[in-house]
């Protein structure tokens, strides 16, 4: 057949190779393989030589009936589905007895797990005894399944084995890790293994649930002292972190939402049954959707931990062992993880090759999962498939490495100043330098997610199967492709003038990434790389490889391309035999297959010759296969594992050499998904008039706007002024329904965290004073799940507030206490806001309650605002209508019920209107009977504003001389304005 290859569609390209092959269908025409050797040659024909060369016993064991009896293999992220349909809880490792099972029981084995006893070992010093689908002693890696064994229980396995499993293994099973909660002994969960490639298109999302998180607590005098380990399935980052919460466990719960876990690993301890700690308790009752494992509470080791960390962790990282040396709950946390990971993944982390950090809870500001539900920051409340939220306004990310970072930021914005202003200039350099920002957006939306790249090539599997090895040449692949941006990325920033850009341009100078490449260049071809497409990325795998390395894998791929030309062949055959334009299709799951675009009508009788099976039909294209086909894919795919096998060895001998410098993509990986962001930062400020904002002790917003309104309407949102200080630190805001209260109230919020994670922000001028923690209190709605009425919900998300909140936060309340009477509702309201006034949190309190108003009489700090709204005269309905200005006022609200007003509008009957119109009136009137202004509280407020507008003067200041003389002189008019005022009072309660 001579040396010709198929390779899929018109134009697509596979490296180059000598050798000459006459592409088919108009693909461009390449060098494949050289000559073979003349002492090959004697052999006789290629295919005839297969089994000579590679021997019997090799091609059997790579046939499909026999690997398919490996018992773990690869999995991607897109297992996630599968996990749903099955229980949650996973409670427990299971120690079984050591006996190899059979092929059947383990070919029966779900994906993720052992299935049988004898499957792996269960003494730590023990290697690993699961069959390998090769040869173990054509594995690079040396001791690696001694490295593997020391590091790991390997005999163990999770929940109750498989019924095959069962059946061949009659005996007990000993359950060390599971004792305490025998009823849940029998589930178990799947989780994602390696195998999974960096650009995986089953891949469920981007931020598909993908961390396993590890949850511990003291117990006796250090209950509320907080362990917590969690690591990413796709990316190879530890992230530790222990501290001290309260009863509500507000941080952990908030800590887990942000991680959004895949799975929570606890002691099993904590939840035995009639007797779980309230820890487990509210964790399982806020992730009702994730898996729960429980695991002996020996296995959360803080001096295992300790050891794990300085094996694991890289050098460049290595003062985290400083910092987490005297923090025994999270080395613990992380003891328990690990070993739990390396089960599930059936492979084991290379030493000296995790990121492995330590966050404490001062570092980020604290944002409740409910404030981040009712600000709408990463999911929309009415349409959760919308992108109308915070994210989505913000989310102009090209890698899913810079989306996930825009995304967790949201969540944890930072209150670093320095930190902030160093990422504000960057965003601005990209507004004012326009050939940088093209030229960094070009190179990097070219990037692959070179975090999930990174995690599975620090992967080293425990059992060589053919997943394992065709992943293992996929992501080299990818690895050489993210290696040669490089370049690109440093020319791209070279004139940049901020430190941050700098910085990041110092790390690319890393003299790492040209060994790395240079070590790979020697052995995978240079055309080599990423292509979209199964059929062309099983090319460039079949031959990433340089020839004249194996000559028996040169052998191999040119019977893989002799076979493909016989497909090809026999196609073109079947298409002038029938007279049937018939052609050459591949998909992943089906192989080589047939497809015809075709009139029924033109078809003989109205049907396929019955040579053809296994047809579909969608409109005019019918898709199908013959029975010669079927059994040459099956040649195909053992010609493949043949390629895919010696391509692995070299593979694997190649990273082995790589491995010492390969820590350089962890700064690689922090550069992209940074530079990402900002540019993203950018992007969206091109498509508004937003502005950078300062940071002082006074939030102060001139004409800022809503910027997820802003997406939405068609017209530009209404824009407000906001200007709190320490002084005036609580804001009473009213107005009508619908008058724009709550909106304003979010836009401050959203604002803020803007701000604080390094973006503009939607105003004319915006000033911040950083905020540690955002609380809100505005949903209204009641909670089935947890029994919980309107006002209950209310009670809880203020009782939170008030236990958690300090003198840093930012609060917003929206109509608190509308869920009971208006008496009780405006007592709590009027208690909460003295408790709120004790602190020196900036409070928005939007409400109804026009008697809450008056404690500004009390409070000098309050400030009252208002929303304004206009009468018009309907004269259609000869009614007068609101007209609403969605603008920002101070004082009270002049409106007087406006709620009868409202319900008038809703074609309540004339009667029933009237009626309460009435009786309000005389309600109204006994209330306001005792209500007086005392003077010389209006003089004491005279002389607070004064002395706070001073200070703030004093500190925040950049006016020029003259200027100042001018703002004290109107400042000094203001303060006897008031004292005049406060003189008119005086005389009105003498009279």
């Amino acid at each position: 057949m001579g040396e010709m290859c198929w390779y899929g569609k018109l134009g697509s390209r596979a490296p180059a190779l000598s050798g000459s092959a006459p592409a088919l269908c108009g693909a461009v025409v390449l060098r494949i393989l050289p000559p073979f050797p003349p002492s090959l040659l004697s052999l006789g024909s290629v295919r005839g030589r297969r089994e000579t060369y590679l021997g019997l016993r090799f091609v059997k064991m790579l046939r499909p009936e026999v690997s398919s009896t490996s018992t773990a293999p690869a999995a991607s992220v897109s297992s996630i589905e599968a996990r749903s349909q099955g229980p949650r809880y996973n409670f427990g490792l299971q120690e079984t007895p050591q006996s190899r099972p059979s092929a059947k029981a383990s070919a029966s084995t779900p994906l993720g797990t052992s299935g049988a006893a004898g499957d792996r070992s269960s003494s730590s010093s023990l290697p690993c005894h699961a069959p390998s689908a090769w040869p173990a002693q054509g594995s690079y890696f040396g001791n690696k399944r001694s490295y593997a064994g020391n590091t790991f229980a390997s005999n163990l396995t999770f929940g109750t084995s498989s019924s095959s499993a069962r059946d061949s293994n009659p005996q007990t099973l000993k359950t060390p890790l599971s004792a305490g909660n025998p009823q849940r002994l029998g589930c178990k969960s799947w989780t994602p293994q390696m195998g999974y490639s960096a650009t995986s298109s089953s891949a469920v999302s981007i931020h598909s649930p993908s961390a396993i998180v590890a949850v511990v607590e003291g117990r006796g005098l250090a209950r509320g002292e907080i362990g917590m380990a969690s690591i990413d399935l796709k990316s190879p980052q530890i992230i530790l972190s222990q501290f001290a919460d309260n009863t509500t466990y507000a941080k952990v719960i908030t800590k887990l939402k942000i991680l959004s876990p895949l799975e929570i690993i606890m002691s099993n301890t904590a939840c035995v049954v009639g007797n779980s700690t309230k820890l487990f308790t509210l964790i399982t009752e806020n992730f009702k959707s994730v898996n729960f494992t429980t695991v002996q509470r020996k296995y959360f080791n803080e001096t295992k931990g300790l050891e794990y960390i300085e094996q694991l962790c890289i050098a460049e990282f290595s003062t985290v062992l400083m910092e987490v040396q005297s923090k025994y709950y999270c080395l613990a946390a992380v003891a328990a993880l690990l070993k739990y990971v390396e089960f599930i993944q059936n492979s084991v982390y290379a030493p000296k090759s995790l990121k492995i950090c330590f966050q404490g809870s001062e570092q980020t500001a604290m944002i409740d999962s409910s404030s981040a539900q009712n600000l709408e920051l990463l999911i929309n409340n009415q349409d959760c498939r919308n992108n109308h939220t915070l994210f989505g306004v913000l989310n102009y990310t090209k890698t899913p490495g810079g989306s996930r970072r825009l995304r967790s930021n949201i969540l944890e914005p930072l209150v670093d100043i320095e930190t902030i202003n160093m990422r504000l200039d960057c965003v601005q350099e990209l507004l004012q330098d326009e050939e940088l920002f093209f030229g960094l957006q070009s190179v990097i939306s070219r990037f692959l997610d070179t975090e999930q790249l990174l995690s599975v090539l620090v992967q080293i599997p425990k059992q060589d199967t053919v997943n394992a090895a065709e992943s293992k040449i996929t992501n080299l692949i990818y690895l050489k492709h993210t290696l040669e941006l490089v370049d690109p990325l440093k020319i791209a920033l070279k004139n940049c003038n901020t430190p941050l850009l700098r910085a990041y341009y110092g790390c690319l100078e890393d003299k790492r990434f040209g060994i790395i490449l240079e070590k790979i260049k020697t052995v995978i071809n240079d055309d080599a790389r990423y292509m979209k497409g199964c059929l062309n990325m099983r090319t460039q795998k079949c031959y990433a490889v340089r020839c004249n390395i194996n000559e028996f894998l040169d052998i191999a791929r040119r019977t893989y391309t002799e076979i493909v030309d016989d497909i090809a062949g026999m196609i073109s055959q079947l298409a002038e035999k029938y007279s049937l334009p018939l052609r050459t299709s591949f998909s992943s799951a089906r192989g080589f297959f047939i497809q015809m675009t075709i009139d029924c009508t033109a078809l003989p009788n109205d049907q396929l010759p019955s040579e053809f099976i296994k047809i579909s039909k969608v409109k005019n294209s019918y898709s199908f296969t013959s029975t010669d086909l079927i059994k040459m894919n099956e040649r195909c795919q053992e010609s493949l594992r043949e390629i895919y096998h010696m391509t692995y060895m070299i593979v694997c001998k190649l990273l082995s050499e790589i491995y010492e410098h390969i820590h350089c993509l962890y700064k690689l990986s922090d550069t992209v998904s940074m530079l990402d962001m900002l540019l993203s930062f950018a992007h969206a400020c091109t498509l508004s008039d937003y502005v950078r904002p300062e940071f002082t002790d006074t939030l102060a917003i001139k004409q800022g706007w809503h910027p997820i309104l802003e997406k939405i309407s068609v017209e530009k949102p209404v824009a407000n002024n906001t200007y709190i200080t320490e002084g005036s630190n609580f804001l009473i805001i009213t107005g009508p329904n619908m008058s724009g209260k709550s909106t304003y109230l979010k836009q401050i919020a959203l604002c803020q965290i803007m701000a604080q994670i390094g973006s503009y922000v939607p105003a004319e001028y915006s000033s911040f004073r950083i905020a540690e923690q955002i609380f809100t209190r505005i949903s209204t709605d009641d909670d089935i799940e947890t029994n919980s009425s309107t006002f209950m919900k209310e009670m809880k998300e203020i009782a939170y507030i008030l236990h958690n909140a300090n003198d840093k936060s930012l609060i917003l309340i929206d109509e608190l206490g509308r869920g009971t009477n208006t008496e009780e509702g405006i007592g709590i309201c009027y208690a909460v806001c003295e408790y709120l006034l004790s602190l020196k949190a900036f409070t928005l309190f939007a409400t109804h309650f026009l008697e809450l108003c008056r404690i500004d009489v009390l409070y000098p700090n309050v400030e009252n605002m208002h929303f304004e709204v206009q009468h018009v005269k309907n004269t259609s309905r000869n009614k007068e209508a609101i007209l609403y200005t969605y603008k920002l006022s101070k004082g009270l609200t002049e409106e007087k019920n406006y709620g009868l007003k409202a319900a008038e509008v809703s074609s309540l009957p004339l009667s029933i209107v009237l009626d309460a119109r009435e009786i309000t009136t005389q309600i109204t009137e006994q209330i306001l009977q005792n209500q007086r202004s005392n003077p010389e509280m209006e003089r004491q407020r005279a002389v607070y504003h004064l002395a706070t507008r001073l200070v703030q003067t004093a500190r925040n200041s950049r006016l020029d001389p003259d200027s100042l003389r001018t703002y004290l002189s109107n400042l000094k008019k203001k303060y006897e304005a008031d004292l005049s005022k406060a003189e008119q009072v005086s005389g009105k309660t003498e009279e």
